[in-house]
């Protein structure tokens, strides 16, 4: 039975506070330069993984982080990281507002729907017809999963990287900024139902239909109850909570422990545990007596932690040169561009937009950011993809993220706070 050492303690606590302290610098200045702080958490962890420190100084990268010497310090950290990834999808879940799809009515619902069905298709179609090119065998137990995967995850956005996009480009309360917040929602929330059914069937080895078919029982059932009753019951005790109970400690408490549950729920159920956190997290988040304060202070908490400990470690186990494959990325990258644009412009266009308007839209939904990079990696670590499509998936999210921005403000040189014009025809408008 693996159990954690002297030494391995030892060795778990510098390499966990060598991982913090280098991803703080290196956010903030990278920060300084406009670069977003996950590109720094990133950049540490292939500095400190097999990449460099591991090619440059085998002997340190041996001893900071044993993963193949000591079974004790894997278990670990592999414990905290699962952890990190739990509370960063139950602060993702936190940001979103069901509301705000049905507040922008149908302009809002349009793009949603165009934002994820054209990517999951074409990279679905693109993975399924051919898997070489991704170096998956036809016809293997894989081949199917993947290409459901493939779409999944270009169609899913970065509501947290997208939200920071248009604070800053002084957009979000603009009704282009609404429409893209409330899409973004929309694709969050179905993909990673869709994903968490995807990961299962992989636990499941594909499965038989009984299988599958209780598994979308239990994805479906735990998803409706968790947003109607558990919703209702949340906003009804949290009135109480925050003042009967000390404060911040209560809800902060509560909250957190009912995360926990519910990530414990879904994964008894042998659905992953990031559903439970991310549908927990909308059904505290959405209520309208959830202080903001409260809501910083949880995000603070996990942004701060958390979060650099998960990014930093997608590096330390991948070597990002010896498997970065031009064909793979190229392909990755015009199957994000393309599908997210195309199918985000054309379902704002459908909602009444104008051509340059629903452009930005397009370009504001195509930043995948963190929710990409969690996603390749959840599926790496269940072996649904190889160490080539991770490394080029998560290039896809930083490229998308930082091309965001520069491309929303050429197509929106007349969109700003206060007093906008309207980027929406008159006789479509927003209910």
């Amino acid at each position: 039975m693996a159990r954690l050492t002297h030494n391995d303690l030892i060795v778990l606590l510098l390499a966990i506070s060598t991982m913090l302290i280098m991803s703080r610098m290196v956010g903030e200045l990278g920060k300084k330069i406009g670069l977003p702080m996950v590109m720094g958490e990133l950049l540490v962890g292939i500095g400190l993984g097999p990449t460099l420190l591991g090619a440059c100084f085998p002997g340190a990268y041996a001893y900071l982080f044993p993963f193949t010497a000591s079974a004790g310090f894997s278990l670990a950290l592999d414990g905290i990281l699962s952890l990190s990834v739990i509370m960063l999808l139950f602060v993702a879940g936190l940001e979103l507002q069901l509301s705000q799809v049905v507040r922008h009515g149908k302009v809002a619902i349009y793009t949603g729907f165009g934002s994820m069905v054209l990517p999951s298709v074409t990279g679905f179609a693109v993975a399924y017809l051919f898997p070489q090119w991704f170096g998956v065998q036809a016809g293997s137990t894989n081949h199917l999963l993947f290409a459901l995967f493939l779409g999944t995850a270009m169609a899913i956005s970065a509501l947290p990287v997208i939200a920071r996009i248009l604070l800053d480009l002084k957009l979000f309360k603009t009704e282009v900024g609404m429409v893209i917040i409330s899409a973004a929602i929309f694709n969050d929330v179905v993909g990673w139902l869709v994903f968490s059914f995807i990961l299962s069937m992989v636990a499941r080895d594909g499965g038989g239909s009984s299988e599958v078919g209780a598994t979308i029982v239990y994805i479906v059932a735990f998803s409706v109850f968790m947003l109607t009753v558990g919703r209702f019951l949340c906003n009804r005790a949290l009135p109480w909570v925050q003042t009967k109970l000390s404060w911040p400690g209560g809800v902060l408490a509560l909250s957190l422990g009912l995360c926990l549950l519910s990530a414990a729920f879904t994964e008894s159920i042998r659905i992953h545990a990031i559903l439970g956190a991310f549908i927990a997290g909308i059904a505290i988040g959405d209520s309208a007596h959830l202080r903001e304060h409260a809501r910083v202070i949880m995000h603070q908490f996990v942004t701060n932690f958390f979060a650099p400990l998960f990014f930093v470690s997608i590096g330390l186990k991948v070597n990002f040169l010896q498997h970065f494959d031009w064909l793979i990325v190229s392909i990755v990258l015009v199957l994000a561009f393309v599908g997210k644009v195309a199918g985000a412009s054309l379902g704002a266009r459908l909602g009444g937009m104008g051509s340059r308007h629903a452009l930005a839209v397009g370009f504001g939904l195509n930043a995948r950011g963190a929710m990409e990079i969690i996603l390749g990696s959840l599926a790496y670590e269940a072996g649904l993809i190889s160490q080539t499509v991770f490394v080029a998936l998560v290039v896809m999210a930083l490229v998308t993220s930082i091309a965001s921005a520069p491309l929303m403000r050429y197509f929106l040189d007349d969109a700003r706070e206060p007093g906008s014009t309207s980027a929406i025809t008159p006789s479509t408008g927003l209910s």
